[in-house]
Protein backbone atom coordinates (compact mmCIF):
# COMPACT_ATOMS: atom_id res chain seq x y z
CA UNK A 1 0.00 0.00 0.00
CA UNK A 2 1.30 3.74 -1.01
CA UNK A 3 2.34 5.46 2.25
CA UNK A 4 0.59 8.47 1.09
CA UNK A 5 -2.87 6.57 0.88
CA UNK A 6 -2.69 4.72 4.30
CA UNK A 7 -5.89 5.57 6.24
CA UNK A 8 -5.89 6.84 9.91
CA UNK A 9 -7.38 5.13 12.64
CA UNK A 10 -9.18 6.56 15.29
CA UNK A 11 -10.51 4.48 17.88
CA UNK A 12 -13.06 5.72 20.19
CA UNK A 13 -13.49 3.61 23.68
CA UNK A 14 -15.95 4.12 26.65
CA UNK A 15 -15.87 2.08 29.56
CA UNK A 16 -18.95 -0.66 30.81
CA UNK A 17 -21.23 0.78 28.01
CA UNK A 18 -23.97 -0.89 26.47
CA UNK A 19 -24.73 -0.62 23.02
CA UNK A 20 -28.42 0.39 23.66
CA UNK A 21 -27.34 3.49 25.87
CA UNK A 22 -27.29 5.15 22.90
CA UNK A 23 -29.60 6.43 20.76
CA UNK A 24 -28.33 4.83 17.86
CA UNK A 25 -28.74 1.40 20.00
CA UNK A 26 -33.06 2.37 20.26
CA UNK A 27 -32.84 4.32 23.62
CA UNK A 28 -35.10 7.03 23.55
CA UNK A 29 -34.07 8.90 26.61
CA UNK A 30 -30.50 9.39 26.83
CA UNK A 31 -29.48 12.42 23.75
CA UNK A 32 -26.24 10.96 22.17
CA UNK A 33 -26.58 12.96 18.87
CA UNK A 34 -23.35 13.14 18.03
CA UNK A 35 -22.92 9.16 18.22
CA UNK A 36 -26.07 9.21 16.25
CA UNK A 37 -24.79 11.03 13.86
CA UNK A 38 -21.53 9.04 13.61
CA UNK A 39 -23.45 5.53 13.41
CA UNK A 40 -25.41 6.83 10.23
CA UNK A 41 -22.38 7.19 8.51
CA UNK A 42 -20.66 3.98 10.16
CA UNK A 43 -21.18 0.67 9.14
CA UNK A 44 -23.17 -0.71 12.48
CA UNK A 45 -22.49 -4.15 13.98
CA UNK A 46 -25.70 -5.33 16.19
CA UNK A 47 -23.79 -8.17 17.47
CA UNK A 48 -20.71 -7.49 18.45
CA UNK A 49 -19.21 -9.61 21.48
CA UNK A 50 -16.24 -9.26 24.07
CA UNK A 51 -13.86 -12.06 24.53
CA UNK A 52 -14.28 -11.25 28.28
CA UNK A 53 -17.08 -8.92 29.97
CA UNK A 54 -14.14 -7.53 32.31
CA UNK A 55 -12.11 -4.33 31.75
CA UNK A 56 -8.46 -5.60 31.97
CA UNK A 57 -8.87 -8.92 30.04
CA UNK A 58 -10.94 -7.55 27.26
CA UNK A 59 -8.99 -4.19 26.96
CA UNK A 60 -5.91 -6.52 26.26
CA UNK A 61 -8.04 -8.89 24.27
CA UNK A 62 -8.70 -6.00 21.60
CA UNK A 63 -4.91 -5.06 21.65
CA UNK A 64 -3.79 -8.56 21.50
CA UNK A 65 -6.15 -10.11 19.73
CA UNK A 66 -5.97 -13.43 21.79
CA UNK A 67 -8.04 -14.73 24.59
CA UNK A 68 -7.27 -13.65 28.27
CA UNK A 69 -6.29 -17.66 28.74
CA UNK A 70 -3.50 -16.80 26.45
CA UNK A 71 -1.69 -13.30 26.91
CA UNK A 72 -2.12 -13.76 30.09
CA UNK A 73 -4.76 -10.66 32.06
CA UNK A 74 -7.29 -13.55 32.94
CA UNK A 75 -9.06 -10.79 35.47
CA UNK A 76 -8.30 -7.68 36.87
CA UNK A 77 -5.17 -7.63 38.62
CA UNK A 78 -2.65 -8.79 36.55
CA UNK A 79 -0.66 -6.60 34.21
CA UNK A 80 -0.17 -7.24 30.62
CA UNK A 81 2.58 -9.60 30.37
CA UNK A 82 5.59 -7.04 28.74
CA UNK A 83 6.58 -9.43 25.91
CA UNK A 84 3.26 -9.34 24.17
CA UNK A 85 2.50 -8.45 20.56
CA UNK A 86 0.10 -5.93 19.73
CA UNK A 87 -1.66 -4.70 17.04
CA UNK A 88 -0.72 -1.36 17.51
CA UNK A 89 3.33 -2.43 18.15
CA UNK A 90 2.53 -3.83 14.21
CA UNK A 91 1.36 -0.67 12.84
CA UNK A 92 4.45 1.20 14.73
CA UNK A 93 7.04 -0.36 13.02
CA UNK A 94 5.31 0.06 9.46
CA UNK A 95 5.61 3.39 10.31
CA UNK A 96 1.99 4.93 11.91
CA UNK A 97 2.11 7.14 14.47
CA UNK A 98 0.74 5.21 17.52
CA UNK A 99 -1.48 7.14 20.68
CA UNK A 100 -3.03 5.89 23.39
CA UNK A 101 -4.68 9.26 25.09
CA UNK A 102 -6.70 8.46 28.20
CA UNK A 103 -8.05 5.22 29.91
CA UNK A 104 -5.62 2.34 29.19
CA UNK A 105 -6.01 -0.38 32.16
CA UNK A 106 -3.36 -2.96 30.74
CA UNK A 107 -1.87 -2.29 34.01
CA UNK A 108 -2.75 -2.11 37.13
CA UNK A 109 -3.93 0.89 38.89
CA UNK A 110 -2.54 -0.54 42.31
CA UNK A 111 -5.47 -0.07 44.31
CA UNK A 112 -4.75 -3.47 46.39
CA UNK A 113 -8.19 -4.24 48.80
CA UNK A 114 -7.43 -6.16 51.70
CA UNK A 115 -9.92 -8.84 51.08
CA UNK A 116 -7.46 -8.95 47.11
CA UNK A 117 -4.88 -9.21 49.21
CA UNK A 118 -6.00 -12.23 51.19
CA UNK A 119 -7.21 -14.65 48.66
CA UNK A 120 -3.51 -13.39 46.60
CA UNK A 121 -1.59 -14.16 49.77
CA UNK A 122 -3.43 -17.67 50.05
CA UNK A 123 -2.23 -18.73 46.96
CA UNK A 124 1.44 -20.59 46.31
CA UNK A 125 4.63 -18.62 46.16
CA UNK A 126 6.15 -17.78 42.99
CA UNK A 127 4.20 -18.37 39.58
CA UNK A 128 4.63 -20.32 36.32
CA UNK A 129 6.44 -17.18 34.70
CA UNK A 130 9.31 -15.11 36.14
CA UNK A 131 9.66 -11.41 35.76
CA UNK A 132 13.26 -11.59 37.09
CA UNK A 133 14.34 -10.46 33.08
CA UNK A 134 11.92 -7.36 32.70
CA UNK A 135 12.72 -4.05 32.86
CA UNK A 136 12.62 -2.52 36.52
CA UNK A 137 9.09 -1.15 37.25
CA UNK A 138 7.65 -2.90 33.75
CA UNK A 139 4.05 -2.87 35.34
CA UNK A 140 4.14 0.51 37.48
CA UNK A 141 3.31 2.72 34.71
CA UNK A 142 -0.76 3.25 35.50
CA UNK A 143 0.13 3.21 39.47
CA UNK A 144 -2.04 6.20 40.79
CA UNK A 145 -0.04 6.74 43.32
CA UNK A 146 3.07 6.82 41.56
CA UNK A 147 1.19 9.21 39.33
CA UNK A 148 -0.06 11.55 42.51
CA UNK A 149 3.83 11.58 43.42
CA UNK A 150 5.69 12.42 40.18
CA UNK A 151 5.13 13.45 36.40
CA UNK A 152 5.41 9.54 34.84
CA UNK A 153 7.63 9.11 32.04
CA UNK A 154 6.46 6.67 30.16
CA UNK A 155 8.75 4.60 27.68
CA UNK A 156 8.88 4.84 23.99
CA UNK A 157 6.87 1.56 23.29
CA UNK A 158 4.08 1.14 25.69
CA UNK A 159 2.47 -2.22 24.14
CA UNK A 160 2.83 -0.76 20.82
CA UNK A 161 2.14 3.36 21.59
CA UNK A 162 4.90 5.79 21.09
CA UNK A 163 2.32 8.74 22.57
CA UNK A 164 1.20 8.02 25.93
CA UNK A 165 -1.43 10.20 28.09
CA UNK A 166 -3.23 8.28 30.51
CA UNK A 167 -6.58 8.79 32.80
CA UNK A 168 -6.14 6.33 35.49
CA UNK A 169 -9.48 4.91 37.29
CA UNK A 170 -13.19 6.19 37.03
CA UNK A 171 -15.65 8.44 37.21
CA UNK A 172 -14.83 11.89 39.53
CA UNK A 173 -11.24 9.86 41.19
CA UNK A 174 -9.06 10.06 38.54
CA UNK A 175 -5.41 10.32 38.36
CA UNK A 176 -2.58 9.53 36.03
CA UNK A 177 -1.12 12.55 33.90
CA UNK A 178 -4.62 14.12 34.32
CA UNK A 179 -3.69 14.69 37.97
CA UNK A 180 -0.36 16.29 37.12
CA UNK A 181 -2.54 18.65 35.07
CA UNK A 182 -4.96 19.49 37.75
CA UNK A 183 -1.51 20.37 39.34
CA UNK A 184 -0.07 22.43 36.82
CA UNK A 185 -3.21 24.41 37.04
CA UNK A 186 -2.83 25.08 40.79
CA UNK A 187 -5.87 22.59 41.62
CA UNK A 188 -5.80 20.74 44.68
CA UNK A 189 -7.92 17.27 43.64
CA UNK A 190 -8.08 16.27 47.12
CA UNK A 191 -11.07 19.44 47.55
CA UNK A 192 -12.99 18.40 44.59
CA UNK A 193 -12.43 14.54 43.78
CA UNK A 194 -14.44 11.92 44.89
CA UNK A 195 -16.85 10.58 47.90
CA UNK A 196 -15.16 13.35 50.32
CA UNK A 197 -14.43 16.22 48.00
CA UNK A 198 -18.42 16.01 46.89
CA UNK A 199 -21.52 18.10 47.39
CA UNK A 200 -24.04 17.88 49.79
CA UNK A 201 -27.07 14.67 47.69
CA UNK A 202 -29.63 13.09 49.19
CA UNK A 203 -28.54 9.61 46.81
CA UNK A 204 -31.44 6.77 47.01
CA UNK A 205 -28.32 4.70 44.74
CA UNK A 206 -24.48 4.01 46.71
CA UNK A 207 -23.52 4.43 43.36
CA UNK A 208 -24.20 7.89 42.31
CA UNK A 209 -22.91 11.52 44.26
CA UNK A 210 -22.95 14.83 43.49
CA UNK A 211 -19.31 15.57 42.25
CA UNK A 212 -17.41 18.58 42.77
CA UNK A 213 -15.43 18.69 40.06
CA UNK A 214 -16.20 21.34 37.57
CA UNK A 215 -17.01 20.16 34.28
CA UNK A 216 -13.90 21.80 32.50
CA UNK A 217 -11.38 19.77 34.63
CA UNK A 218 -13.41 16.49 34.78
CA UNK A 219 -11.71 13.38 32.95
CA UNK A 220 -13.91 13.67 29.88
CA UNK A 221 -13.23 17.26 29.46
CA UNK A 222 -9.77 16.87 30.09
CA UNK A 223 -9.37 13.65 27.32
CA UNK A 224 -11.30 15.70 24.44
CA UNK A 225 -9.28 18.51 24.88
CA UNK A 226 -5.68 16.21 25.18
CA UNK A 227 -7.23 14.32 21.86
CA UNK A 228 -8.14 17.74 19.73
CA UNK A 229 -4.61 18.94 20.64
CA UNK A 230 -3.47 15.34 19.35
CA UNK A 231 -5.30 15.91 15.89
CA UNK A 232 -4.24 19.65 15.72
CA UNK A 233 -0.74 18.37 15.48
CA UNK A 234 -0.91 15.38 13.35
CA UNK A 235 -2.81 17.56 10.89
CA UNK A 236 0.85 19.37 10.55
CA UNK A 237 2.81 15.77 9.47
CA UNK A 238 0.36 14.49 7.50
CA UNK A 239 2.61 12.59 5.44
CA UNK A 240 3.04 9.93 8.47
CA UNK A 241 -0.59 8.17 9.24
CA UNK A 242 -1.66 7.48 12.77
CA UNK A 243 -3.09 5.59 14.93
CA UNK A 244 -4.76 6.67 18.42
CA UNK A 245 -6.92 5.20 21.13
CA UNK A 246 -9.00 7.88 22.76
CA UNK A 247 -10.77 5.85 25.67
CA UNK A 248 -12.76 7.76 28.54
CA UNK A 249 -13.09 6.11 31.44
CA UNK A 250 -16.85 6.77 31.96
CA UNK A 251 -19.73 6.04 32.36
CA UNK A 252 -18.21 3.11 34.24
CA UNK A 253 -19.67 3.23 37.95
CA UNK A 254 -19.67 5.32 40.54
CA UNK A 255 -22.25 7.33 38.56
CA UNK A 256 -20.84 11.27 38.78
CA UNK A 257 -21.88 13.13 35.86
CA UNK A 258 -20.28 17.08 36.47
CA UNK A 259 -21.91 20.07 35.81
CA UNK A 260 -25.11 20.48 33.51
CA UNK A 261 -25.07 16.91 33.07
CA UNK A 262 -26.10 15.82 36.74
CA UNK A 263 -29.59 16.95 36.07
CA UNK A 264 -30.10 16.42 32.52
CA UNK A 265 -32.09 13.55 33.11
CA UNK A 266 -35.15 12.59 35.39
CA UNK A 267 -34.90 9.33 36.97
CA UNK A 268 -38.80 9.20 35.73
CA UNK A 269 -37.97 8.73 32.33
CA UNK A 270 -36.06 5.86 32.72
CA UNK A 271 -37.55 2.97 30.80
CA UNK A 272 -37.31 -0.39 33.34
CA UNK A 273 -35.79 -3.38 31.56
CA UNK A 274 -38.67 -5.82 30.77
CA UNK A 275 -36.26 -8.67 32.15
CA UNK A 276 -36.02 -6.48 35.56
CA UNK A 277 -38.61 -8.98 37.60
CA UNK A 278 -36.62 -12.21 36.51
CA UNK A 279 -36.88 -14.14 39.96
CA UNK A 280 -34.21 -17.05 38.01
CA UNK A 281 -36.15 -19.69 39.10
CA UNK A 282 -33.28 -22.26 37.33
CA UNK A 283 -30.54 -19.32 37.62
CA UNK A 284 -27.47 -20.24 39.00
CA UNK A 285 -26.64 -19.68 42.99
CA UNK A 286 -25.55 -16.14 42.61
CA UNK A 287 -28.37 -14.88 40.62
CA UNK A 288 -30.90 -16.67 43.32
CA UNK A 289 -28.92 -14.95 45.95
CA UNK A 290 -28.81 -11.27 44.67
CA UNK A 291 -32.41 -11.53 44.11
CA UNK A 292 -33.11 -12.80 47.56
CA UNK A 293 -31.03 -10.63 49.85
CA UNK A 294 -32.55 -7.64 47.88
CA UNK A 295 -31.50 -4.38 49.60
CA UNK A 296 -29.49 -6.57 52.25
CA UNK A 297 -27.47 -7.76 49.67
CA UNK A 298 -23.52 -6.24 49.44
CA UNK A 299 -23.75 -2.88 48.00
CA UNK A 300 -19.52 -2.17 47.71
CA UNK A 301 -17.14 -1.86 44.75
CA UNK A 302 -17.57 -3.52 41.80
CA UNK A 303 -20.08 -6.79 43.49
CA UNK A 304 -23.18 -7.44 41.77
CA UNK A 305 -26.30 -6.49 43.53
CA UNK A 306 -29.95 -6.54 42.84
CA UNK A 307 -31.08 -2.95 42.82
CA UNK A 308 -34.71 -1.95 43.62
CA UNK A 309 -36.37 0.29 40.97
CA UNK A 310 -35.20 3.89 42.79
CA UNK A 311 -31.59 2.97 42.82
CA UNK A 312 -31.97 1.73 39.70
CA UNK A 313 -33.60 4.81 37.89
CA UNK A 314 -31.29 7.17 40.02
CA UNK A 315 -28.21 5.25 38.41
CA UNK A 316 -29.52 5.70 35.32
CA UNK A 317 -29.97 9.32 34.57
CA UNK A 318 -26.56 10.03 36.51
CA UNK A 319 -25.13 7.19 33.69
CA UNK A 320 -27.22 9.10 31.10
CA UNK A 321 -26.28 11.81 32.01
CA UNK A 322 -22.07 10.81 31.70
CA UNK A 323 -23.04 9.43 28.76
CA UNK A 324 -24.19 12.60 27.49
CA UNK A 325 -21.21 14.45 28.45
CA UNK A 326 -18.90 11.91 26.37
CA UNK A 327 -20.94 12.35 23.11
CA UNK A 328 -20.37 16.54 23.29
CA UNK A 329 -16.75 15.18 23.88
CA UNK A 330 -16.96 12.78 20.53
CA UNK A 331 -18.38 15.48 18.63
CA UNK A 332 -15.79 18.10 19.65
CA UNK A 333 -13.23 15.32 18.71
CA UNK A 334 -14.86 14.72 15.19
CA UNK A 335 -15.14 18.03 14.58
CA UNK A 336 -11.76 19.04 15.17
CA UNK A 337 -10.84 15.74 12.88
CA UNK A 338 -12.71 17.67 9.79
CA UNK A 339 -11.13 21.22 10.84
CA UNK A 340 -7.55 19.68 10.69
CA UNK A 341 -8.34 18.18 6.97
CA UNK A 342 -7.84 14.58 8.32
CA UNK A 343 -11.62 13.34 7.83
CA UNK A 344 -11.59 11.72 4.47
CA UNK A 345 -8.92 9.63 5.18
CA UNK A 346 -9.46 8.41 8.86
CA UNK A 347 -11.13 5.43 9.83
CA UNK A 348 -13.24 6.07 12.98
CA UNK A 349 -14.24 2.82 14.67
CA UNK A 350 -16.18 3.43 18.32
CA UNK A 351 -16.76 0.22 20.71
CA UNK A 352 -16.83 -0.01 24.91
CA UNK A 353 -14.87 -3.11 26.61
CA UNK A 354 -17.22 -4.28 27.77
CA UNK A 355 -21.08 -3.73 29.26
CA UNK A 356 -23.22 -3.71 32.48
CA UNK A 357 -26.49 -5.35 33.55
CA UNK A 358 -27.99 -2.31 34.55
CA UNK A 359 -31.13 -3.98 35.65
CA UNK A 360 -31.43 -6.95 33.07
CA UNK A 361 -32.66 -9.84 35.17
CA UNK A 362 -33.31 -7.93 38.08
CA UNK A 363 -29.25 -7.08 38.65
CA UNK A 364 -26.84 -4.51 38.46
CA UNK A 365 -23.40 -4.23 37.20
CA UNK A 366 -20.52 -6.89 35.49
CA UNK A 367 -18.73 -10.21 36.70
CA UNK A 368 -20.25 -13.63 36.49
CA UNK A 369 -23.13 -12.67 34.31
CA UNK A 370 -22.99 -13.45 30.41
CA UNK A 371 -26.30 -12.05 29.70
CA UNK A 372 -26.50 -9.65 27.04
CA UNK A 373 -25.75 -6.58 29.13
CA UNK A 374 -22.62 -7.24 30.12
CA UNK A 375 -21.15 -8.97 26.79
CA UNK A 376 -22.65 -7.20 24.15
CA UNK A 377 -21.24 -3.83 23.01
CA UNK A 378 -21.61 -1.06 20.41
CA UNK A 379 -19.08 -1.28 17.40
CA UNK A 380 -19.34 0.90 15.14
CA UNK A 381 -16.40 1.68 11.61
CA UNK A 382 -16.37 4.21 9.28
CA UNK A 383 -14.23 5.93 6.66
CA UNK A 384 -12.78 5.84 3.49
CA UNK A 385 -14.90 2.73 1.47
CA UNK A 386 -16.82 1.54 4.21
CA UNK A 387 -20.39 1.65 3.16
CA UNK A 388 -23.14 2.70 6.11
CA UNK A 389 -25.39 0.08 7.31
CA UNK A 390 -26.84 -2.23 9.51
CA UNK A 391 -24.39 -5.94 9.88
CA UNK A 392 -26.39 -8.53 12.16
CA UNK A 393 -23.27 -10.71 11.90
CA UNK A 394 -21.48 -12.18 14.59
CA UNK A 395 -18.34 -10.30 15.33
CA UNK A 396 -15.68 -10.18 18.26
CA UNK A 397 -13.73 -7.90 20.44
CA UNK A 398 -10.91 -9.90 19.15
CA UNK A 399 -11.78 -8.94 15.62
CA UNK A 400 -11.18 -5.11 15.65
CA UNK A 401 -6.95 -5.47 15.53
CA UNK A 402 -6.77 -7.51 11.86
CA UNK A 403 -9.52 -5.77 10.44
CA UNK A 404 -7.79 -2.48 11.09
CA UNK A 405 -4.39 -4.17 9.91
CA UNK A 406 -5.88 -5.02 6.59
CA UNK A 407 -7.05 -1.67 6.44
CA UNK A 408 -3.85 -0.26 6.51
CA UNK A 409 -1.78 -3.16 4.56
CA UNK A 410 0.17 -4.56 7.79
CA UNK A 411 0.34 -8.09 7.93
CA UNK A 412 -1.13 -9.65 11.34
CA UNK A 413 1.12 -11.74 14.13
CA UNK A 414 1.05 -15.30 13.70
CA UNK A 415 -1.10 -16.38 17.09
CA UNK A 416 -3.80 -13.59 16.40
CA UNK A 417 -6.94 -15.42 17.28
CA UNK A 418 -9.56 -12.29 15.83
CA UNK A 419 -10.59 -12.57 12.35
CA UNK A 420 -10.33 -9.96 9.61
CA UNK A 421 -13.86 -8.56 9.15
CA UNK A 422 -13.32 -6.80 5.78
CA UNK A 423 -15.97 -9.42 4.34
CA UNK A 424 -18.36 -7.54 6.26
CA UNK A 425 -17.71 -4.11 5.38
CA UNK A 426 -17.74 -5.72 1.82
CA UNK A 427 -20.87 -6.98 2.45
CA UNK A 428 -22.73 -6.49 5.29
CA UNK A 429 -24.80 -9.75 5.24
CA UNK A 430 -21.89 -12.27 4.85
CA UNK A 431 -20.57 -13.86 7.73
CA UNK A 432 -16.92 -14.37 9.13
CA UNK A 433 -18.11 -16.78 12.53
CA UNK A 434 -20.39 -18.75 13.31
CA UNK A 435 -19.95 -18.54 17.44
CA UNK A 436 -18.79 -16.00 19.78
CA UNK A 437 -16.43 -17.69 22.58
CA UNK A 438 -16.08 -15.50 25.99
CA UNK A 439 -13.93 -16.44 29.11
CA UNK A 440 -14.60 -15.12 32.27
CA UNK A 441 -12.40 -15.85 35.30
CA UNK A 442 -12.18 -14.38 38.94
CA UNK A 443 -10.42 -14.25 42.12
CA UNK A 444 -13.86 -14.68 44.31
CA UNK A 445 -15.39 -17.83 44.66
CA UNK A 446 -19.04 -16.06 43.19
CA UNK A 447 -21.17 -19.57 43.11
CA UNK A 448 -19.64 -20.12 46.61
CA UNK A 449 -18.80 -24.23 44.92
CA UNK A 450 -15.08 -24.01 47.19
CA UNK A 451 -12.95 -22.60 44.04
CA UNK A 452 -12.74 -19.05 42.57
CA UNK A 453 -15.11 -18.50 39.59
CA UNK A 454 -14.21 -20.16 35.87
CA UNK A 455 -16.76 -19.78 33.15
CA UNK A 456 -17.01 -20.52 29.33
CA UNK A 457 -19.93 -19.15 27.12
CA UNK A 458 -20.91 -20.07 23.37
CA UNK A 459 -22.85 -17.78 21.58
CA UNK A 460 -24.23 -19.10 18.48
CA UNK A 461 -26.78 -16.96 16.65
CA UNK A 462 -29.40 -19.33 17.67
CA UNK A 463 -28.25 -19.83 21.09
CA UNK A 464 -26.61 -19.10 23.89
CA UNK A 465 -24.55 -21.74 26.31
CA UNK A 466 -22.98 -21.16 29.62
CA UNK A 467 -20.62 -23.14 31.55
CA UNK A 468 -19.71 -22.88 35.25
CA UNK A 469 -16.22 -24.98 36.86
CA UNK A 470 -17.36 -26.86 39.54
CA UNK A 471 -21.14 -25.90 39.31
CA UNK A 472 -23.49 -29.09 37.95
CA UNK A 473 -26.06 -26.80 36.58
CA UNK A 474 -25.65 -24.42 33.39
CA UNK A 475 -27.22 -21.97 31.13
CA UNK A 476 -28.60 -22.52 27.41
CA UNK A 477 -31.35 -20.00 25.91
CA UNK A 478 -32.62 -20.87 22.65
CA UNK A 479 -32.20 -17.00 21.15
CA UNK A 480 -34.53 -17.28 18.56
CA UNK A 481 -37.36 -17.96 20.60
CA UNK A 482 -36.59 -16.68 23.75
CA UNK A 483 -34.10 -13.51 22.90
CA UNK A 484 -34.31 -11.94 26.14
CA UNK A 485 -32.93 -14.96 28.19
CA UNK A 486 -35.56 -15.69 30.09
CA UNK A 487 -36.34 -19.67 30.16
CA UNK A 488 -33.04 -21.68 31.12
CA UNK A 489 -33.33 -24.81 28.72
CA UNK A 490 -30.25 -26.49 30.39
CA UNK A 491 -32.39 -29.56 30.81
CA UNK A 492 -32.98 -29.69 27.54
CA UNK A 493 -30.59 -32.90 26.30
CA UNK A 494 -30.19 -32.71 22.50
CA UNK A 495 -29.63 -28.85 22.35
CA UNK A 496 -27.15 -29.07 25.30
CA UNK A 497 -24.94 -31.72 23.94
CA UNK A 498 -25.06 -29.97 20.58
CA UNK A 499 -23.65 -26.84 22.71
CA UNK A 500 -21.66 -28.37 24.68
CA UNK A 501 -19.64 -30.19 21.76
CA UNK A 502 -18.94 -26.46 19.66
CA UNK A 503 -17.86 -25.25 23.00
CA UNK A 504 -15.16 -27.79 22.95
CA UNK A 505 -14.46 -27.34 19.48
CA UNK A 506 -14.34 -23.35 20.60
CA UNK A 507 -11.65 -23.98 22.91
CA UNK A 508 -9.40 -26.05 21.14
CA UNK A 509 -10.03 -23.54 18.21
CA UNK A 510 -8.58 -20.95 20.50
CA UNK A 511 -5.57 -22.89 22.02
CA UNK A 512 -2.46 -21.43 21.31
CA UNK A 513 -0.68 -21.66 17.93
CA UNK A 514 2.40 -19.43 18.77
CA UNK A 515 5.69 -19.52 19.22
CA UNK A 516 6.26 -20.99 15.64
CA UNK A 517 8.72 -23.72 16.18
CA UNK A 518 12.25 -22.95 14.92
CA UNK A 519 12.96 -26.92 13.54
CA UNK A 520 11.88 -29.84 13.58
CA UNK A 521 13.86 -30.87 16.81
Amino acid sequence: MNPESRPNILLIMTDQHRPDHTGFGGNTVVQTPHLDALAARSLRFNRAFVANPICMPNRSSIFTSRMPSLHGTRYNGIALDWRVETFPRLLKNAGYHTAHLGKCHLQNMNIMKSAAKRQTDQMLPGDAISHAYYPQGWDDYENLARHARERVEMPDDYYGFAEVDLVVAHSDSCGGHYYQWLLDKGEDPATFQGARGALPYDSPSHMTRRTATPAELYPTHYITETASEFLRQRAKQKSQPFMAVVSYPDPHHPFTPPGKYFDMYSPADYVMPATYHDKHVNGAPHYQRAISEGLSGLRRGVNMFAPTEVELREMAAKEYGMISMIDDSIGAIVNQLAISGLSDNTIIVFTSDHGDMFGDHGVMLKGAMHYEGCTRVPLLMSGPGIMPGDCESLISSLDIGPTLLQQAGVQPFHGMQGIDATALLDNPAASIRDEIFIEEDQLNDILHVGVPLRMRTLITPEARFTLYQDYDGSELFDLKNDPQEMENLSGKTVLRTEMMERLARAMMDTDDVSPKPTAFA
